[in-house]
């Protein structure tokens, strides 16, 4: 089969359901005009640089039983209060802050007066990090003061609620940070 030029050139303006070599291109045509967010899950969140908490909406792809989890897109949440669906620059590139292949995935810890960090699991991270809170508390708590009142407090220890967490969470922070004693207390949740 020969087609002229004029006869191609006619055949694909017209988009034509047949092109001129006698196959269908419906279906290639379909695939460029479908999203690359298409079967994603949507997930809601909280842009981590600043105060401003806008707000972003995650598409992963993957449920992460069967399939590996794999970030597709983040946007601007349209509903959002704060940001109503805009990022700053720092916000938009989000997705390369999540994907890096440098962003560290596990606990590391340098022992005190050692060159090397090395790797550690969450519950000894943790646990490390209560055993340190609690003997602090225990060496430095102030039950009263130089005239005897009692005041309870600790002063050794600061804590600083983020402003990327929500309200629950930063009451919840608080609750606990004034349950030990902790006189130096700040947080600043926005959301």
């Amino acid at each position: 089969m020969t087609v002229s030029r004029r006869e191609f050139l006619q055949a694909t303006a017209a988009g034509a359901a047949l092109s001129p070599f006698g196959f269908s291109l419906a279906a290639a045509q379909d695939r460029a005009r479908s999203f690359k967010i298409a079967r994603t899950t949507e997930t809601r969140s909280i842009c981590p640089y600043c105060s401003v908490s806008c707000g972003v909406i995650v598409h992963t792809r993957g449920d992460g039983k069967n399939t590996r989890r794999d970030l597709v897109h983040v946007e601007g949440d349209p509903d959002h209060p704060v940001n109503r669906g805009t990022l700053c620059p720092k916000g938009a590139t989000l997705k390369h802050y999540i994907q890096n292949d440098r962003r560290l995935a596990k606990v590391r810890y340098r022992a005190p007066g050692a060159s090397e960090w090395t790797s550690m699991s969450w519950d000894d991270a943790i646990d490390k990090i209560a055993r340190r809170i609690k003997k602090t508390r225990d060496e430095s708590f102030i039950a009263r003061d130089a005239q005897g009142r009692t005041v309870n407090r600790l002063e050794s220890i600061a804590a600083i609620g983020g402003c990327t967490d929500t309200n629950e969470f930063n009451w919840l922070f608080q609750k606990v940070a004034r349950a030990w004693g902790v006189a130096h207390l700040e947080q600043q949740s926005r959301i």
